[in-house]
C-alpha cells in the first residue's frame, strides 16, 4: 500500500515567506526604533549639506578635522543666532499676551450681544405680538409665592462646607514629569552636533570602509549610489531653503504693508509652513490670523490675508516648487502622497517631513543599482 507523502515547500515559497517576515521586520525596526532612526537620519542630512563647506576648507590646505570643527561651529552660531531672534520676537508676543486675552474677550462678548439680538429679533419677527405680551400660563403666582414665603418658618444655617485640598506638586515634580516623556528625544537630539562632526570629519574613512564590504565590481554601483544620495538630499533642502526663503520674503513685506504685529515672526513661520505637505496652507494662515487679532476688528482684513498666503501657497506648489525642487527629486505624486502616509504613520509629524527625502534617496539607490532599476522608474515622474 503506497502511502503519499506530503507536499514539500517549493523555494519559491519559502522564498516569499522570508520576504514577508523581513519586510515586517523591518517595519518594526522602523517603528519602535524611530528616535534612534530619526537622529541618525537627521545627522546624515546635515552633514550632506555641510560637506561641500568641509571640501572647501579642506582645499585651503586646512585638516578635515579642523575644517569639520570650523563648519560645525559656524552652523551652531547661526542656529543660535535664530534662536535668539526668534525667541526674542516671541518674548515681545508673550507680554502682550494680556492684550490679546483682553482683545479676545471682547471680541467674544461682542459676537455674544450681537447673537442675542438675532435671536430676539427673529422672535419678535416669528411670534405674534399679542402672544409675546401675554404671560405664560404656566408661570407662578409671584404675588401668591410673595405671602406664602412670609408665612413659612425660617431655613435653618447653612453649614460650611471644609474640603481638604491636597498639597499643590512642587514646580521641579511637575518640571520633571513633563519633560520624562521627552527625555528620549532630548537625549537622541544632544548627539546631532557629535554625529555630525564624526560624519563630516572621517567621511573619507567611512566610505573606504563601506565600499570594502562589497566586491569589486560593486563598490562603483555602491559609490554612484552614494554620490546619487548626496546630490539628492543637498538638492532638496537646500531648494526648499531657498522656496521657504523667497516666500518668508514675499510674506514679511505682505504683512509689514497692513502692519501686522510681529511680522518677521510671522512672515517666516508662514512662509516656511507653506512648505509642509498637505497640511501647510492651513499652518500658514493661522499664525497671520492669530497674529491679526491683536489689532484688526474689519473682518475683511482676514479675509485678505487668508487670500494672500492662499496664493502665495498655490504659487508655491503649482510654479516655484517644481522648477527649483521637483525637478531634481523626480518622484510622481501618488508616490509621494503614500510616502507621507507612510513615514507619517510610523514616525507621526516629523516622518511627513523626512518622507521625501528618505523616499528619494531610495530612488536614488535603485537608479544606480542595475537590478532595482525598474523600481526606480515606478517611484519616478
Amino acid at each position: 500500500m503506497s502511502t503519499i507523502s506530503p507536499p514539500l515547500a517549493t523555494p519559491k515559497t519559502g522564498h516569499s515567506s522570508l520576504t514577508v517576515l523581513a519586510f515586517a521586520a523591518s517595519i518594526g525596526l522602523l517603528y519602535y526604533g524611530r528616535v534612534f532612526l530619526i537622529t541618525v537620519v537627521i545627522a546624515v542630512i546635515i552633514a550632506f549639506l555641510l560637506d561641500p563647506i568641509v571640501t572647501a576648507f579642506v582645499k585651503m590646505r586646512l585638516p578635515r578635522a579642523v575644517a569639520s570643527f570650523v563648519v560645525c561651529s559656524i552652523a551652531l552660531l547661526g542656529l543660535y543666532l535664530l534662536g535668539f531672534g526668534l525667541f526674542t520676537e516671541f518674548s515681545s508676543f508673550v507680554e502682550a499676551l494680556p492684550v490679546y486675552s483682553q482683545r479676545m474677550n471682547d471680541m467674544v462678548d461682542n459676537v455674544a450681544s450681537q447673537m442675542d439680538q438675532i435671536e430676539k429679533k427673529t422672535y419678535q419677527v416669528l411670534i405674534p405680538k399679542r402672544f409675546q405680551e401675554q404671560p405664560s400660563p404656566t408661570a407662578p403666582d409671584t404675588s401668591r409665592r410673595r405671602k406664602s414665603t412670609k408665612q413659612e418658618p425660617l431655613s435653618p444655617p447653612a453649614i460650611p462646607e471644609f474640603r481638604i485640598h491636597a498639597e499643590p506638586t512642587p514646580l521641579l515634580t511637575y518640571v520633571y514629569g513633563y519633560l520624562k516623556s521627552f527625555y528620549d528625544v532630548v537625549l537622541m537630539a544632544s548627539f546631532v552636533p557629535f554625529l555630525v562632526y564624526f560624519m563630516l570629519s572621517w567621511r573619507d574613512h567611512m566610505r573606504r570602509s563601506f565600499l570594502y564590504l562589497f566586491p569589486g565590481t560593486g563598490r562603483q554601483i555602491v559609490g554612484k549610489s552614494w554620490e546619487g544620495v548626496a546630490d539628492m538630499v543637498r538638492a532638496y533642502m537646500i531648494g526648499n531653503f531657498v522656496l521657504g526663503v523667497i516666500l518668508s520674503v514675499i510674506s514679511c513685506s505682505f504683512f509689514f504693508v497692513i502692519k501686522l504685529p510681529y511680522w518677521p515672526l510671522i512672515g517666516m513661520l508662514s512662509g516656511f509652513f507653506s512648505l509642509v505637505p498637505y497640511v501647510g496652507l492651513p499652518m500658514a494662515i493661522i499664525p497671520p490670523i492669530a497674529a491679526g487679532l491683536i489689532v484688526y476688528n474689519q473682518p475683511t482684513i482676514y479675509v485678505m490675508i487668508a487670500v494672500v498666503v492662499a496664493m502665495l501657497h498655490l504659487l508655491a506648489l503649482n510654479f516655484l516648487y517644481p522648477k527649483v525642487v521637483g525637478s531634481r527629486v523626480h518622484l510622481n505624486p501618488l508616490v509621494v502622497t503614500v510616502a507621507l502616509m507612510f513615514w507619517g504613520t510610523l514616525w507621526g509629524g516629523i516622518g511627513l517631513l523626512l518622507a521625501i527625502p528618505i523616499t528619494a534617496g531610495i530612488k536614488a539607490v535603485c537608479d544606480n543599482v542595475s537590478s532595482l532599476q525598474a523600481f526606480g522608474k515606478l517611484l519616478g515622474d
